[in-house]
This record gives C-alpha cells, sequence and structure tokens, in this order.
C-alpha cells in the first residue's frame, strides 16, 4: 500500500517538504535549509544550448510522457525515486499536480523533466537525457511555460553544480517558506 497518498504530498509541499527514498525503499522527508531555488528571471541559458534550441534539434512536449519521465529519472546508479513514488507521482499526475516537459528525438523520448505545480510554485524533481543538451532543452521549455502562466517560484530543492550552471541560487530556510506562503496561493495553472 502506497502511504504517499496525494493529500500528504500536497500538503507537504505546501509546508516545504518533499520525499525521497534511501537504498533500503524506505521515504524520507526533506526540507533542506538552505534551500535551493532557480529564480524565473535569473536563468541561465548557455550560448552552445542557445544554438541547440535555434536548429530545432529536439521537439518538446508536455504532459504527453509523464511515468515515462519519472521511470527515466530513476534510471540510475544512485537513485532516490523508489516504485512507491513513481505510483505516487503517476497519481498526482492523473490528478493535473504533477506534470513532465519532454525532449523528442525523432519521435524517440530523449530527455525530460517532472515536477508537481501547486499555484504559483513549481517543485522540480528530477530530470534525465539520453542525448546531449536534451533534458536543458526541456528545461529552458518549462521556464518559458512557467513564466507565461505567472508562476513565482521554481524549487530545486537541492544545489548541486548543474543547478547552478542554470542559475540556482540557496536561500535561508525562512526566505524560502516565505516565498512559498505567496506562491500557493496564487491562481496559476499549469
Amino acid at each position: 500500500m502506497n502511504i504517499l497518498t496525494p493529500e500528504l504530498l500536497i500538503m507537504a509541499y505546501q509546508q516545504g517538504y518533499f520525499p525521497m527514498a534511501e537504498r533500503n525503499g524506505e521515504t524520507y522527508w526533506h526540507s533542506p535549509d538552505p534551500r535551493a531555488v532557480i529564480p524565473l528571471d535569473g536563468v541561465r541559458i548557455a550560448r552552445s544550448l542557445r544554438r541547440t534550441i535555434a536548429k530545432g534539434v529536439y521537439e518538446t512536449r508536455i504532459n504527453t510522457a509523464f511515468q515515462e519521465v519519472v521511470t527515466a529519472c530513476s534510471v540510475r546508479k544512485e537513485t532516490w525515486i523508489s516504485p512507491e513514488i513513481i505510483d505516487a507521482y503517476t497519481y498526482l499526475h492523473e490528478l493535473s499536480f504533477a506534470h513532465s516537459v519532454e525532449a523528442w528525438h525523432n519521435d524517440e523520448l530523449v530527455g525530460g523533466l517532472y515536477g508537481v505545480a501547486i499555484g504559483g510554485a513549481f517543485f522540480g524533481e528530477s530530470m534525465f537525457a539520453t542525448m546531449n543538451d536534451a533534458s536543458k532543452v526541456a528545461f529552458v521549455r518549462l521556464v518559458e511555460h512557467l513564466r507565461k502562466q505567472g508562476f513565482i517560484l521554481l524549487d530545486s530543492q537541492y544545489l548541486n553544480d548543474h543547478i547552478e550552471s542554470l542559475g540556482g541560487i540557496e536561500i535561508p530556510r525562512s526566505e524560502y517558506m516565505s516565498r512559498l506562503e505567496v506562491a500557493i496561493h496564487l491562481p496559476c495553472t499549469f
């Protein structure tokens, strides 16, 4: 039985928490301090990525292969995405809270990302790529979409080199919670 019900997940995100599974299969709740966010007006797009986008190497789509994206994100040596998490987020997707942005090449899924949207907050969960820059192209499409829809918070949870290269920064948990409180009450739709 999956204890990660949609109600529990939504409530957790609204309070600054998100789940991650450990190798033993147990799920733990995280709320890091500092918290990593990517300011929507501070996204960095490398020149080489701009060229890739301009060439139209990838077609981007939204919400056409959600479960495939989550599954592909889980296929790595060390993963926090358990079968329970895949099931829970697939159900959240069916309820229109979880979303995917995908990169396609010759009708093959080659990259993408997924996350949860509540109000004007998008909680990025994971990304994958099997071709160069595919997940980054999906990320740029996500940012364009969030801006267009009036979102104000893009949560990336933990800062790593990849997130930092895209414009990610760390903010104190108290500041994150203030931003979150405003964002989740906005009347945005993904």
